[in-house]
């Protein structure tokens, strides 16, 4: 799983940052990792220099292989808890995402059981 920080022009994103962020999302998305192919990661700060409530923004973006592109995003007034924030929705939206493939794939198979191949 390949994961892409980027930062717009009012965020400061050195190395230790982008590492301890890969980190994070490589522990939270450990168990999506063999089906994730891209996690593309945009910090923003929406008040640019002036702070404020819930200013600081996380969208996190995942390439499935089988699946269309699952983005996310969470508002928070640090950008650790906007991370947070958009890990725990997108962990919500992987899970709800694999579980209708897989039963999608389920009710396939029960499909093609009741053929009756002598008909």
């Amino acid at each position: 799983m390949q994961i892409q920080v980027n930062t717009d022009s009012h965020i400061t994103g050195s190395e230790e940052f982008t590492a301890k962020v890969e980190q994070k999302i490589s522990n939270a998305l450990k168990r999506f990792a063999e089906h994730i192919t891209r996690i593309e990661v945009h910090f923003s700060d929406l008040n640019s220099g002036k702070s404020g409530p819930d200013d600081k923004r996380c969208v996190l973006e995942a390439r499935v292989a089988g699946l269309n592109p699952i983005s996310v995003s969470h508002q928070a007034s640090t950008l650790a808890l906007a991370v947070d924030g958009t890990l725990g929705k997108m962990t919500h939206a992987l899970d709800t995402a694999f579980g209708k493939r897989n039963a999608a794939r389920h009710d396939q198979v029960v499909a093609s059981d009741q053929i009756d191949p002598t008909d």
